[in-house]
This record gives C-alpha cells, sequence and structure tokens, in this order.
C-alpha cells in the first residue's frame, strides 16, 4: 500500500503522526475514492495536547460513504464521519449543531482531496456572517441580554447584594462573549480553548490580556469591570452598525433609556 502524503501539524509528536496515518491508511482502503479528506480538530490539532488527550478526527467523505458510518471512539483516536454536504450546511445559531461549529475553527486540514474546498468549508463552519451576527445579536438577543445581566449586577451592587451581584455578573459572561465573538465575525471558542484563541488569533479591537483580564473581573462582580467592559461594546457596537443599513444595535442599547445610568462609572 502507498502511504499517503499528510500535511500532519509540525507540533504533533511522532506517535500522533503515525496515529494520523493509520487513521488515512484505514479508511482510504476502506472507501477509496470517496475519502475525500481529514480534519484533524482537538487539542491536538491546535498544538494543546497533553498526555490524556487523543486525536478527534473528521473523516470527511462522499454522501453515499458516510451512510451507516458512525463516530467510533477508543482511548487514542475518536473518528467522526462527515459528509462533504454536512460540512457544506451551516448551523444557525441556537439549533443543535451550532455547537460543532468551533470545533473546525484553527483545525488543520491534513488530507484533502477536493482541490482545496475543506479548508474554505472549515473556516466557513467557523465564521459568523454580518447577516448572522445581526441574528445572534438581535432576533436572538445576545446583546440585550448581556446588558441585562450586566444591569442587574449593578443594581445589585448598588443595592448592597454582594452575591447576587457576582451571580449576575457570571451568569452576563456566556451572553458578552456571544456578543464580542459576533462582532467580530467568529464563533465563540469553548472555554478550555479561550485564553489561546485570543492569544493565538486576537479578535480585531481587543487584546487578548485586556479581554481575559475584564472576563475574570467580571467572575470576581467587579463593578468597574463591568462598566469599562460596556463602554468597549458600545464602541464595537457602533462600528458594526456602521456597515448596516440602518443602525441595528444603537437602538438596542439606547432603548434603555435613564436605565443606563446606573453604567455611569
Amino acid at each position: 500500500m502507498t502511504a499517503i502524503s499528510l500535511a500532519s501539524p509540525e507540533h504533533l509528536t511522532p506517535e500522533r503522526t503515525n496515529l494520523l496515518a493509520e487513521v488515512a491508511e484505514r479508511n482510504d482502503a476502506t472507501h477509496g475514492d470517496d475519502l475525500l479528506g481529514l480534519i484533524l480538530s482537538g487539542s491536538a490539532g491546535r498544538g494543546l495536547a497533553t498526555d490524556r488527550s487523543d486525536l478527534d478526527v473528521y473523516v470527511v467523505l462522499t454522501d453515499d460513504a458516510t451512510a451507516g458510518r458512525r463516530t467510533t471512539k477508543t482511548a487514542a483516536v475518536d473518528e467522526i464521519p462527515l459528509s462533504l454536504s454536512e460540512l457544506a450546511e451551516i448551523p444557525p445559531f441556537g439549533t443543535d449543531y451550532w455547537w460543532y461549529r468551533w470545533s473546525f475553527a484553527w483545525a488543520p486540514v491534513v488530507l484533502d482531496r477536493t482541490g482545496g474546498m475543506l479548508d474554505d468549508l472549515a473556516l466557513r463552519q467557523a465564521t459568523v456572517s454580518p447577516e448572522e451576527a445581526r441574528s445572534i445579536l438581535v432576533t436572538h438577543d445576545r446583546l440585550d441580554g448581556w446588558v441585562n445581566y450586566a444591569y442587574r449586577a449593578l443594581k445589585s451592587d448598588r443595592d448592597g447584594r454582594v452575591r447576587e451581584r457576582r451571580l449576575d455578573a457570571a451568569e452576563s459572561l456566556p451572553w458578552l462573549l456571544d456578543t464580542v465573538f459576533s462582532l467580530g465575525g467568529r464563533v465563540r471558542p469553548y472555554h478550555k480553548y479561550l485564553p489561546w484563541e485570543l492569544e493565538q488569533h486576537p479578535l480585531p479591537g481587543w487584546t487578548a490580556d485586556g479581554l481575559l483580564s475584564l472576563v475574570e473581573r467580571t467572575l470576581d462582580g467587579d463593578p468597574a469591570a463591568i462598566r469599562e467592559t460596556f463602554e468597549r461594546v458600545l464602541d464595537h457596537r457602533r462600528e458594526f452598525d456602521r456597515s448596516q443599513p440602518e443602525p441595528v444595535l444603537v437602538p438596542i442599547v439606547d432603548g434603555w433609556g435613564s436605565e443606563l445610568a446606573l453604567f455611569d462609572s
């Protein structure tokens, strides 16, 4: 059998490189031309593997070849069969498969028999179009929801309710991260990868240290962090609206009226 040439990441250990080659050769023997490519996700794909990490490999197949195949898991490898048409389908925010989209972010395509389609399709899964961002921020209320929890935290702080302040501040963070990543045109990463992504692939207008510091301080219920974050998000909100036919985010925040005085330091 002729060895398959793979574009394995340089950070992959020799043992994992050999294991990935075995996956490729086994699937090539089983599927032949119906094997369209391999995408290496998970910690191993991003250079964050530990001794306990396995390989998370998307096996991209033709639609016919995918029929009947299921994900297989061992201590060393998870093989996830995926048809090309499934990879091309973009699950909307709020659906069951939305959370799988980030698994393609910064995940190297190690085998591509489609002439370069897999890189483009993986990138599309991990990015948020302006139309999607508008849906996430407006239709799904992620911006308004974040303002709501931030406001509640500040109200509890004003009234001396320390525990309630911290709870609402912590509750605000998923809404905040959906907001800032959508404004940046990207799917929010899994928490495990948040520091790595911000450090290796900074969001436009944010530094990794700056955003992570605000997140950590917000977890502690720090009112100053909530107010500083609010001002930063307002700037990004205005920038987003300049790309729209008419403002869509400015009215959401402005609709809070006099209640916004609580965000003044």
